[in-house]
């Protein structure tokens, strides 16, 4: 599973990052999506890779963030309650093992959205000109990402 971010906005971009960045339901800086491992996911991710931060995340920072910036519609909080009744699953920590290991995807829980809001970073971004490997905040994290999620819980 890749956690994709968005940390730069897209005034006068080209149409197709628009448009990728919607298929991804990138909408708004600081907005994170859960995708699976895919070619097609991976591919889009590297077309707009100069507007996103993304990497692969862990069980324990997904279920972090699940619980802490996890929304149902109306605009409720994901709660362990809410999960033992609609999904096999017994608590939000069991759904995001499960999501991190490709054994449940988002799609199971009815009524999730499928975005996360989450607050910029902690002691902020480094810099959203260059890529991570530049010192930056753009591109391909790894596992760091998980750091990044952290400070944006």
């Amino acid at each position: 599973m890749y956690a994709v971010v968005q940390v730069r906005g897209v005034v006068n971009t080209r149409r197709e990052i628009k448009d990728t960045l919607k298929m991804l339901r990138l909408h708004h800086v600081n907005h994170c999506v859960i995708v699976p491992d895919t070619p097609a996911y991976l591919g889009m991710i590297r077309k707009v890779k100069d507007f996103v931060a993304y990497g692969e995340v862990d069980a324990e920072t997904l279920g972090t963030i699940l619980r802490t910036r996890g929304r149902l519609l109306g605009d409720q909080k994901l709660t362990d309650e809410y999960i033992r009744e609609k999904t096999r699953f017994g608590s939000i920590e069991e759904y995001a093992e499960a999501l991190a290991s490709g054994q449940a995807d988002l799609k199971e829980v009815e009524g999730m959205k499928p975005v996360l809001r989450m607050h910029p970073p902690r002691k902020g971004y480094k810099t959203i000109k260059r890529t991570f490997q530049q010192g930056g905040a753009l591109g391909y994290y790894g596992q760091e990402i998980n750091d990044l999620l952290y400070k944006m819980r």
